[in-house]
């Protein structure tokens, strides 16, 4: 063997012999149990319950609590229902709408920005004490594709609606995971 070679094969050894010393030190977020043994992250979250916003019936808000509320549900749920409620998370949501690029001729929007901010708490039920808060949002672009397409603006409007939805409630899933998982 050359001197090439017998160092790239102590470099791998090297490498191999790390990876087998740190390879116990971790432990799955998601795992079934805890490394105590005692209940997983999945068991946690489903002690979360997630009540409907407080915001006017047939509003664009209204849909967008839903959207989130169902993905948050989905996220800690999965296809299942809850446990018994041990916290309670609570939001409030504002949208806005800015005008990004206009047209030149006509004065109407190109493009435009969609945004929700998102505020939410989590309160301990037993107590009513509120044990985590935070804030969030999502900001997402949508194209109006010509001035003649009516319902092309409101659809974009609701595609860009349903986006941000999405990334508000990923941001807050993880969050809520964090703290629940540094509570095992």
């Amino acid at each position: 063997m050359s001197w090439f070679n017998l160092r790239i094969v102590a470099r791998l050894a090297a490498v191999m012999a790390l990876a087998a010393l740190t390879a116990g030190c971790f432990q799955p977020m998601y795992a079934e149990k805890a490394p105590d043994g005692g209940p997983g992250l999945r068991e946690k979250l489903s002690t979360v319950e997630f009540p409907p916003l407080n915001v006017p019936n047939g509003s664009r808000e209204a849909r967008l609590g839903v959207a989130i509320r169902n993905e948050l549900m989905f996220k800690a749920y999965g296809g299942a229902t809850g446990a018994p409620p041990l916290y309670s998370l609570t939001m409030r949501l504002r949208s806005s709408r800015t005008s990004v690029i206009l047209d030149a001729a006509t004065a109407r929007p190109d493009v435009e920005n969609y945004g929700i901010d998102a505020t939410y708490e989590l309160k301990d039920i037993t107590t009513g004490k509120t044990v985590m808060t935070g804030s969030t949002t999502a900001r997402v672009s949508y194209d109006i594709p010509g001035q003649e397409q009516r319902f092309a603006r409101d659809r974009g409007l609701r595609d860009a609606e349903d986006r941000a939805a999405k990334e508000i409630a990923d941001n807050i899933s993880t969050r809520l995971a964090s703290y629940l998982y540094s509570k095992i």
